[in-house]
């Protein structure tokens, strides 16, 4: 019996890709974008014209960007990107959860990639960690993952 296999490559130059990325936490959100962006032009070898970056705020407001981007169906792919530090609140939780459950509300409901590239953690430190230090950068995970569903979405859909 033959098997088939569905499974992405990452080159798709063709591919459009926004990203939204939270101002909140900067000098670790940045360092994410940067990340992103380089894996989407050395990975996928996507096109700087076909790159589209919307700033927010902060993580809770992902999800409405991603939202409208989505619903405009220019986009092959989204990527979220931010930081959410815990603090001595409640309001980690309530912020990394929201933003987590809008932003697979908006893959469900539009049909369209979204990856997520949203730090939750305990510390400034493994914030840093995971963004382009020791942990590697999930910005470049993030950004890796969207190629990869970009190409099996186009197989499965063919």
């Amino acid at each position: 019996m033959a098997v088939n296999f569905i499974e992405g490559i990452k080159p798709c130059s063709d591919a459009k890709v926004g990203i939204v990325v939270s101002r909140f936490n900067s000098f670790i959100c940045e360092r994410l974008l940067e990340g992103a962006l380089d894996t989407l032009k050395r990975e996928g070898q996507v096109e700087d014209s076909n790159v589209t970056v919307v700033r927010v705020p902060g993580a809770i407001e992902i999800p409405l960007a991603l939202d409208l981007m989505a619903k405009s169906g220019k986009y092959d792919a989204l990527i979220a990107l931010g930081c959410v530090i815990r603090g001595a609140t409640y309001h980690f939780e309530v912020v990394a959860n929201e933003c987590a459950k809008g932003i697979t509300q908006v893959t469900l409901k539009h049909d369209c990639i979204v990856s997520n590239g949203v730090l939750t953690t305990n510390t400034i430190d493994e914030a840093v960690q995971r963004a382009g230090s020791k942990a590697g950068n999930k910005g470049s995970e993030a950004a890796s993952a969207a190629l990869e569903m970009i190409n099996v979405t186009r197989q499965l859909k063919a």
